[in-house]
């Protein structure tokens, strides 16, 4: 048995090489069945492979015409009057052949063996109207050659454009098809691409050999070499094609391949003259998406084309967004007083406002007799909602629609018998309680001026004496904040403890007056009449209080006349770097984004001009950011470039912090990889084991003393690159969602100073919009063992959260009141955090976009800044006697409202459909703008990622965007369609 089995193992052994073989057999026998099968063509397919090779052939007869008697040949020639009617016939059999998208089209596909005989049979013709149109047809043939042949196509129709006559153009490519005009489109860039790499001339006559491109392009090894340009055709007549291509495209709906094709080729602007009434819309909706994707220069080009061609199709209100965005004041004027329509005009004048554009843009110049140029005053009408006249009441009546009219108590927002206390809170200092208790009231009831602590208090019971010293600073002023945006009432409620024997009660009332002037103009110039006179006092917080008031009332004003009140505060060495610091702080908040020179220079002269030992104090940092304001959103210019490089000529540390301040402002809200990637670099020095590596041992002097060991380095500006990257990356969806995991990275493998800051960036890239990932994420922080990361991850719930009331949020907050009961200084900031959360009862956000997440507000931009810089070292500032720093939040500020407006600007209540916000840019159709959504009556809240549309076509809303106020015009068809 054993003997068998080996017999029977052996056997098999010899198997595998007859299964190796009878495999190559059985492939080798069922390929050819598949080859024949392969070739089985049907009866329609056959007749028509047969007349597309009837047709070559017939491109190839040659007669005989004469005989040579000397060499006894028949001489041969071209049947030239075949060529016409063979073409013809191609050329209508290759447009009429109708195939599924998916696969090649039957002439083609049959064609494709021939392509090379056709090449060389080309090269034999002379010049003539048939060898444009053989080149026009051999250009579609070589779709099928793309792989080994490069720009074949492109080659082609160029050669058949340069064969035709002026007076016979050629025929349209999209004559051709879709798939020819996007091929063509494709080889475009990339043959564009090449000439500008290479230096190629402007024009080139037809090769004789083009056939050895084909040629060469079989052999081996071609394919490593460069590709070259083609020796064909001039910038110009790629230019025209590409024109051409780009109108087929925006015929047929491909909106974003025009203008990626134009792009690519540098031609941009020239999309205005293509487009109509059915495809600006797309078209500019696509090209102002693209604005956060481009490089400098790029961008501002999108945005000037877009903006051109809503102004040649009169869409006011888009034309006037981009102009805002571009920050170009005499586009933006022109935009305003392009519509002749008032109902038009007033609709942009609440845009402007919302923008805070400075007044004096708007006005025109005008010359009187004496040749005195003055600014003509607009009407009244317009005036008022420029100045953010009526803000106020509009807010009051929205909150008493929402029915958060009546005032909210500390524990309505504490609700402290919901909290996990370990112990009784008796133990916390009662004045930081207090303290705590003054900004939770003020956020929380801010703008409605009806809160029971400040406002409505009895006579001699009022907040502010339940606080000791600076706390009535912060006291006094959170009476601004309730007041916000009310001038008129306000300033008769404040202007009591202006007379105050108590000094710091006088500087919280100056403080105040500047808080509740935020983002509203007034002719009388109430703030800089009570606190110009106060800039110069001898008391310290009295003279920064006006100061900063100053800065609160006329953020974004570029008013020239304060700026001469400031200047010689921060040029003059003698005063402190806290005045100066401050002072810079408000003219960057009154000049935001302006590049003004003067201020620039300015700050940058004290800057050389201080001391190192001035510049080692802690207001260094709003010295640079107040410089940094100045070039909020202004990118790579030439003001920026020379700030830069002065920059770096100032011996001190704290010129790195500075740089990076201004170049994470200049880029703010941009989405710029490369600037995300400079930061992150920054973020990747660990200063503290370089300078243990570099302290070597001391060697000793001369005298025998060691030396002593280098001053320790500056690592303020890691914590500044920290935020730059969020500030770049908050104006791009994507951008913000991948910084997101740089934070991680940062927080896992940085220094304490950037971990720190790590909550900050990720309260600032997501300001009152509270995503559960980044909730999560800020919970585990805020309970760190380095209570600075604790105390930022707290204050930063409080941002993401703001104005939102949200419930997760609130109750993560509670539990951390229980966590941190017996520590004052997180108490403290959980309670903070708990009035920014409720702040305006949810009615308020502090999100710095708005108009559909396109804008940027500048002055939203620098209260949040300031706010952050702040915390950078909470300890020296907020949680030290500058707690009122946290008012720097005022200028974010604003209602997340619709109020829809009749013409008499009278509130106007519809039916509104409300849901998030979809991306529907570039997708074919008319896709839903918003899902989820719920139907309201106006005016209604929107939060950060929501958008609304009118739910009937019964008015036609003045605004493209409906946010904020928006006016209506009844719908003249309206009655008609009721009635059918």
């Amino acid at each position: 048995m054993p003997e068998s089995t080996k017999a029977a193992i052996a056997v098999p052994s010899k198997d595998p090489k007859k299964k190796e073989k009878d495999e190559k057999d059985g492939a080798t026998s069922r390929k050819k069945p598949d080859e024949k099968e392969g070739e089985e063509l049907s009866e329609e397919d056959l007749q028509l492979r047969g007349e597309l090779e009837m047709l070559v052939e017939r491109l190839k007869v040659r007669i005989v015409c004469s005989f040579h008697v000397v060499n006894r040949i028949f001489v041969q020639e071209p049947d030239t009057t075949l060529y016409r009617p063979a073409l013809e016939t191609l050329r209508t059999l290759i447009r009429t052949s109708t195939s599924s998208m998916t696969s090649v089209p039957k002439p083609l596909k049959f064609l494709r063996p021939h392509y090379p005989e056709l090449q060389n049979l080309y090269e034999l013709w002379s010049p003539s109207e048939d060898k444009s149109l053989f080149a026009d047809i051999l250009s579609v043939l070589a779709m099928t050659y793309s792989d080994t042949e490069p720009r074949g196509t492109l080659r082609y129709r160029l050669l058949a454009a340069s064969l035709r006559p002026s007076t016979s153009p050629l025929a349209d490519p999209g004559d051709w098809g879709h798939e020819y005009v996007r091929h063509l489109a494709a080889e475009l860039g990339e043959e564009y691409n090449l000439r500008e790499q290479t230096e190629v001339p402007k024009a080139a006559p037809e090769v004789g050999a083009a056939g050895t491109d084909s040629e060469t392009d079989d052999k081996d090894g071609e394919k490593e070499k460069p590709q070259v340009p083609l020796p064909v055709g001039t910038l110009e007549d790629l230019h025209e094609l590409a024109l051409v291509c780009a109108k087929f495209l925006l015929e047929h709906n491909a909106e974003p391949d025009a203008v990626d094709l134009l792009e690519e080729l540098e031609i941009i602007d020239r999309i205005v003259d293509l487009v109509d009434a059915n495809t600006y819309g797309r078209v500019a909706a696509y090209m102002t998406a693209c604005v956060n994707l481009l490089p400098p220069q790029d961008d501002v080009a999108f945005l000037k084309t877009a903006h051109l061609i809503y102004e040649k199709h009169l869409r006011f209100p888009e034309a006037l967004s981009l102009a805002i965005r571009l920050n170009d004041s005499e586009l933006i004027r022109k935009d305003f007083h392009a519509p002749g329509n008032l109902q038009m005009k007033r609709q942009l004048a609440y845009i402007l406002a919302r923008a805070q554009v400075p007044y004096h843009w708007l006005q025109h110049s005008v010359t009187d007799d004496d040749d005195n140029e003055t600014l003509e005053e607009l009407p009244e009408d317009l005036q008022e909602i420029l100045f953010n006249s009526r803000l106020s009441t509009h807010f009051k009546q929205f909150g008493k629609e929402l029915g958060a009219e009546d005032p909210k108590s500390l524990e309505d927002v504490y609700k402290s018998h919901l909290e996990t206390s370990r112990s009784s809170t008796a133990s916390v200092d009662s004045a930081r309680g207090n303290l705590a208790g003054t900004f939770v009231n003020a956020f929380v009831n801010a703008g409605f001026g009806n809160d029971k602590l400040m406002v409505d208090a009895e006579e001699g019971n009022s907040w502010i004496y339940k606080n000791k010293d600076h706390g009535m600073l912060s006291a006094a002023a959170s009476l601004g904040l309730s007041l916000l945006w009310d001038t008129d009432i306000g300033l008769s409620h404040v202007d009591k403890y202006t007379y105050s024997s108590e000094e710091h009660i006088k500087a919280g009332a100056f403080l105040a007056t500047g808080i509740l002037n935020t983002g509203v103009r007034s002719e009388a110039d109430a703030a800089l009449a009570l606190l110009g006179d106060h800039i110069f006092n001898k008391s310290v917080p009295l003279r920064t209080s006006a100061i900063i008031g100053l800065g609160f009332a006329y953020a974004g004003s570029h008013r020239e006349d304060i700026l001469s009140l400031l200047l010689p505060l921060i040029s003059d060495d003698e005063i402190s770097m806290e005045i100066a610091s401050l002072a810079a702080l408000a003219v960057g908040l009154i000049f935001v984004g302006s590049e003004h020179g003067e201020a620039a220079l300015a700050i940058l002269q004290t800057l050389m001009e201080r001391d190192a030992r001035a510049l080692d104090e802690k207001w260094t940092r709003f010295l640079g950011l107040g410089l940094a304001l100045l070039y909020v959103g202004v990118q790579a210019s030439d003001s920026y470039d020379a700030t830069i490089e002065t920059l770096k000529a100032i011996p001190h540390q704290a010129s790195k912090q500075i740089q990076i301040l201004v170049e994470m402002c200049a880029f703010a809200g941009t989405g710029n990889v490369l600037r995300v990637q400079t930061m992150l670099q920054q973020c990747g020095e660990h200063l503290n084991a370089k300078n243990a590596k570099d302290a070597a041992p001391a060697e000793p002097e001369q005298g025998g003393e060691k030396k002593k060991p280098d001053t320790k380095p500056d690592d303020t500006f890691q914590a500044f690159a920290v935020l730059g990257i969020a500030l770049v990356a908050m104006g791009e969806d994507i951008g913000a969602e991948m910084s997101l995991r740089q934070f991680n990275h940062l927080m896992h493998y940085g220094d304490p100073v950037i971990r720190k800051s790590v909550p900050l960036a990720l309260g600032l890239v997501s300001a009152s919009n509270p995503q559960l990932p980044i909730l999560d994420i800020l919970s585990k922080y805020s309970h760190d063992n380095d209570l600075a990361v604790a105390l930022n991850a707290i204050f930063a719930m409080g941002l993401v959260g703001a104005g939102t009331n949200n419930a997760r949020l609130a109750q993560m907050l509670r539990q951390l009141a229980g966590y941190y009961h017996k520590e004052a200084d997180c108490l403290f900031m959980v309670r903070i955090a708990q009035g920014l959360v409720h702040m305006g009862k949810g009615t308020i956000g502090i999100n710095p976009f708005y108009l559909d997440r396109t804008i940027l507000s500048k002055p939203a931009v620098a209260g949040l800044l300031a706010t952050l810089t702040a915390f950078t070292d909470a300890k020296a500032f907020v949680l030290d006697k500058y707690h009122w720093m946290l008012y720097f939040l005022v200028p974010a500020m604003y209602p997340r409202f619709l109020i829809t407006l009749d013409e008499d600007l009278e509130t106007k209540p519809v039916t509104v459909r409300v849901g998030t916000a979809v991306d529907v840019v570039g997708q074919a159709g008319k896709p839903r703008t918003i899902s989820g959504f719920q139907t309201y009556q106006t005016p209604v809240r929107l939060a950060t990622t929501e958008r609304a549309e009118l739910a009937t076509e019964e008015y036609i809303p003045f605004a493209s965007v409906l946010e904020g106020f928006v006016l209506l015009q009844k719908n003249p068809g309206w009655e008609e369609k009721m009635e059918l």
